[in-house]
């Protein structure tokens, strides 16, 4: 789970790192009123969507202008005018994709005077199993974009979960950042922070690009994207609430409504699949044979005849379906479940698409005899290969 930046850094300033005085504004009148809070005389407007490549993001609506969704202003009247603009409207960035977002919320910031922009995050290093802390001196760039052209100015430091941030790591992301005295200091102070609010709070990632250091040799967190373990936030009702339901895709916040593993993709043919390994597989043998999966959706091993229905409701809200493969692997799932779960299902929204299945495992005679029995048009497949094979064929792959 992912939330906004100014909700980001009002949780690090919770755990002392250092950060700029800023106001969150959701309506276009409160933003002057929110600005004369604010010391002044430089202020940033910042749009919040869940999409980095604000400031070179373009509005889609000619009257938001063409200056991005981070915007200077020299007055609250310009704070006003810029929130006018902007709140409403379509944000179009790299990672938006070309539909863009819409911007519900800004983020007014006190303007910074500064020196040199820095890189700074905290993610899971999962082949190692330690938190990783990724430091450049290339700040207020994509890091993707240092690592590929650049990569000697990349620098990581692994931190043992038996020890947790030490003094020497601090020393060395300053010294990879290129800090120095009471800088070096500061950063030693501020890992220490970062590292505790990762682990305390269950984060997945933790970004700060840029981490700047003003001209008075202060370092401050100027921007912040932080997500969470989805696995751990019932420990932590404080996160769940910062939830922005807006800024999630429909399809993907139903899956979770009944805990089902689901993330749109843009292809043509809709996958249900019981295990990860197993949906990773199908998606890469419908690439094989020459078509895109539209989506990555586990069922899981316990799936109930609803939760199956329902899971191919979600697959059949999309649009962008042309064929859908269902492809278990009855280990703990039976596979008459999921054949009674799909039929309950057409039956219940129709079957407009192809569709395709494939069982496998527990019960699997009793499922295929459910499915023929059904007088559904369905296409039995007798192992992964031919059901890809078949389901392309029938989309015009």
């Amino acid at each position: 789970m992912n939330i906004h930046e100014y909700q980001a850094k009002r949780l690090l300033k919770e755990y002392g790192a250092p950060i700029v005085e800023g106001r969150p504004v959701f309506k276009a009148n409160e933003a002057e009123a929110a600005a004369k809070e604010l010391p002044g005389p430089v202020y940033v407007v910042k749009a919040q969507i869940h999409a980095g490549g604000r400031g070179k993001g373009k509005f889609k609506e000619p009257q938001a202008g063409d200056k991005g969704g981070v915007r200077i202003a020299h007055s609250p009247q310009d704070v006003a005018d810029f929130a006018r603009q902007m709140l409403g409207n379509t944000l179009v960035t790299k990672q938006t994709g070309p539909n863009g977002k819409t911007v519900g919320r800004l983020y007014i910031e006190d303007g910074s005077d500064i020196e040199t922009e820095l890189y700074l995050s905290a993610l899971v290093d999962r082949a190692l199993g330690r938190i990783a802390f990724i430091a450049s001196t290339e700040g207020g760039m994509n890091i993707e974009e240092v690592a590929e052209e650049t990569p000697e100015k990349i620098v990581t430091v692994h931190i043992d979960p038996v020890t947790g941030a030490m003094p020497h790591h601090g020393r060395r992301i300053a010294q990879a950042l290129g800090l120095s005295g009471g800088l070096a200091k500061q950063c030693g102070k501020l890992v220490n922070t970062l590292y505790a609010a990762f682990t305390e709070k269950d984060m997945s990632l933790l970004e700060i690009n840029p981490l700047i250091v003003t001209k008075d040799d202060q370092l401050i967190v100027l921007d912040a994207k932080v997500g969470f373990d989805e696995n751990a936030l019932f420990r932590h009702q404080n996160i769940l609430d910062m939830r922005d339901e807006s800024e999630e895709d429909p399809l993907e916040l139903r899956a979770s409504e009944f805990d089902l593993s689901y993330i749109k993709l843009d292809g043509s043919i809709g996958c249900m699949v019981n295990g990860a390994g197993l949906a990773m597989a199908t998606m890469d043998i419908i690439k094989h044979y020459g078509a895109e999966p539209a989506n990555f959706l586990d069922v899981g091993g316990g799936a109930t005849t609803e939760k199956v229905t329902e899971a191919f409701k979600i697959i059949t809200s999309d649009p962008g379906v042309k064929g859908i493969l269902v492809n278990i692997f009855g280990g703990i799932m039976r596979c008459d479940i999921i054949a009674e779960g799909i039929i309950a299902a057409v039956k219940e929204v129709g079957l407009k698409v192809p569709l395709v299945v494939r069982l496998e495992g527990t019960n699997v005679e009793k499922g295929k005899r459910i499915l023929s029995e059904s007088g559904l048009a369905i296409t039995a497949a007798d192992d992964l290969d031919d059901a890809a094979r078949k389901v392309v064929a029938a989309v015009g792959g």
